[in-house]
């Protein structure tokens, strides 16, 4: 194969393939890195709750612009909880960033970046997570999460293991994409040399193809003008003189050419299991209950200050009586405003009636997300209409119970005393989250529901089998 020919063939390959990786490869690896940040926001918000990390009190001041990987040094014993609580909260927030800002794609993901990536991605070794590893940052973190693991409830137990085994299986996934694109973006980085310089004016191929010495010097010598900043990276332009000059030079060429081959997609038609996807909605739903815990958490810590403004040491007295005797508490009623504008109303709220109930709706939806526990199973087992009603309804009551967290959030930061109004807990990011999941819910609800009217029509056309 002539050299140009081979030169204009690498090209056209490289740029199919860039092309795949764009909307085949690289938005599966932004999918993995997502699913990594669940499981990883799951394990951080368990150890805080255990309280054996300290969570960094600056994560919401800082801006990231590129990615960083945490430091990942010896620390001492005693400091393991805080070194362990800032590595972990700056490890979640990079994912974080990764999954919401970053572009993935093979123009951005450069040789450099892949570096960047890898780096962060050793941060914590999922696939080789014990208190063994001779990784600083996973023994660390592999001590607390199994220290936190002893004596726990079933349910917690699972999606802790959960979520261990699902970022092994994400970080491997992302290991073997980013290998295979490292070795992409070598023969892009070639190609690019073919077409830059190769065509740049005042090269001479001629000379270039006296020898390997020859060609080399030609690179070199108009790579600055041609690359821009771009690093000579000696080995890969080496690779490209052996490729063009050396006596092997037409079993190297079917080798690049092979390497960036790109076999046909085979359209397969798509079966759609609609169990499965109303079964996704009521999963979706199960994120609720991390953020559950958190308002619940919030709510008792302001409802005890507003109790330490009003109650005598009689009250406290009485209050630790009950407690003794496993009493249930006196009811405390708090009188809100719910609702925007004009729609605004006064209600009566019976705190502990509440609180009691978003417990119980937090420990539910925790069993969402775990597809063996008996809840889920009991869902899973019938039928799709039923599980729709289902979904529904949890729909409603979540938007009628983000009304009342709204109007409980006002409630408190406008009731305590100005001596206790920095102390009270706002709740309004646990809303934002509870909303935004709400969404994702409603978005699959109706991805449900066009399946099926897809289906129903395809039905009345006699096409059954079409969907």
């Amino acid at each position: 194969m002539e050299e140009n020919a081979f030169s204009q063939a690498v090209i056209d390959a490289v740029e199919a393939k860039t092309d795949w990786y764009d909307h085949d490869v690289l938005p599966g690896l932004l999918e993995q890195y997502r699913l990594l940040h669940t499981c990883v926001k799951n394990i951080f918000d368990f150890l805080v709750k255990k309280s054996l990390i300290t969570p960094d009190p600056y994560k919401l001041d800082r801006k990231i612009s590129d990615i960083a990987a945490p430091e990942n040094t010896s620390f001492s014993e005693n400091e393991r909880g805080v070194k362990i609580g800032m590595r972990f909260s700056d490890y979640e927030s990079m994912i974080d960033f990764l999954c919401n800002y970053y572009k993935f794609s093979v123009s951005n993901l450069s040789l450099p970046s892949i570096k960047k990536l890898v780096d962060l991605n050793n941060t914590f070794t999922w696939n080789q997570f014990t208190p063994n590893s001779a990784k600083a940052n996973t023994r660390g973190l592999a001590e607390l999460v199994f220290r936190a693991r002893m004596n726990l409830d079933t349910l917690t137990q699972s999606m802790v293991t959960d979520s261990l085994t699902k970022a092994a299986k994400a970080l491997t996934e992302i290991t073997r994409v980013l290998k295979e694109l490292t070795e992409f973006q070598k023969e892009n980085y070639k190609a690019q040399i073919r077409k830059n310089v190769f065509l740049y004016n005042g090269y001479d191929a001629n000379a270039a193809a006296r020898s390997p010495e020859a060609e080399m010097a030609e690179i070199k010598k108009h790579f600055v003008a041609a690359m821009g900043k771009t690093p000579f990276y000696n080995d890969l332009v080496e690779e490209i003189v052996q490729e063009d000059l050396s006596p092997n030079r037409l079993a190297l060429q079917q080798t690049v050419l092979a390497r960036l081959n790109v076999a046909p997609k085979v359209e397969k038609k798509k079966e759609i299991d609609t169990h499965a996807v109303i079964l996704e909605a009521v999963r979706v739903l199960g994120a609720l209950s991390p953020q559950l815990d958190a308002i619940l958490q919030k709510l008792n810590e302001n409802h005890g200050i507003l109790e330490s403004e009003h109650h005598s040491l009689f009250d406290r007295l009485k209050k630790l009586f009950r407690k003794a005797f496993h009493l249930a508490d006196k009811p405390c009623f708090y009188t809100v405003i719910v609702g925007d504008g004009d729609a605004k109303r006064r209600e009566k709220l019976d705190f502990h009636q509440f609180t009691a109930e978003l417990a119980t709706r937090s420990q539910r939806y925790a069993a969402f997300v775990l597809k063996d526990s008996q809840v889920f199973v009991n869902i899973s087992a019938q039928k799709e209409d039923k599980i729709l009603e289902f979904v529904i309804r949890q729909l409603t009551e979540c938007n009628k119970l983000l009304q009342m967290l709204a109007a409980l959030d006002d409630f408190f930061k406008q009731t305590a005393a100005p001596e206790n109004k920095s102390k009270i807990k706002g709740i309004k990011m646990e809303i934002t989250s509870i909303k935004n999941c709400l969404v994702k819910a409603n978005q699959v609800r109706a991805e449900y529901e066009a399946y099926v009217e897809e289906a129903a029509q395809m039905r009345t056309l006699g096409i059954a089998d079409e969907v």
